[in-house]
């Protein structure tokens, strides 16, 4: 990796005093694995951040949902919208059933999904 691109990503990462003593470790083989390390963990806070403000609590995941209750259920139709395509397009997505089928499960399926 050129010492350009580590720099622009020590830059972005904010990391001020690694970029003031830049030209003492350019060439130190510990500035990738730490660049890395930071952007990992900087992308770990962040999900966690963002799951945290959003309220979703515990929920089952859609790989625990019982696709043969309720007898009228879309399967392909709700595998379309986790892949939430519906965003680019700004549609609605409506969920609509009874009590008990799984809206809540559902929609917190998607909120996760976009959250990630």
């Amino acid at each position: 990796m050129t010492a350009d691109l580590l720099r622009q990503r020590a830059q972005a990462l904010r990391l001020h005093g690694l970029i003031a003593h830049w030209s003492d470790v350019v060439d130190a083989p510990w500035i990738a694995p730490l660049l890395q390390w930071e952007e990992d963990e900087h992308m770990r806070r962040s999900l966690e951040r963002r799951l945290k403000g959003a309220q979703l609590g515990r929920f089952k995941g859609i790989d625990q949902f019982d696709w043969s209750w309720p007898a009228r259920c879309d399967r392909g139709a709700l595998e379309a919208i986790l892949t939430l395509d519906f965003i680019q397009e700004a549609a609605n997505v409506i969920l609509i059933g009874p009590n008990g089928v799984g809206k809540t499960m559902l929609a917190k399926n998607i909120a996760h999904h976009a959250l990630i």
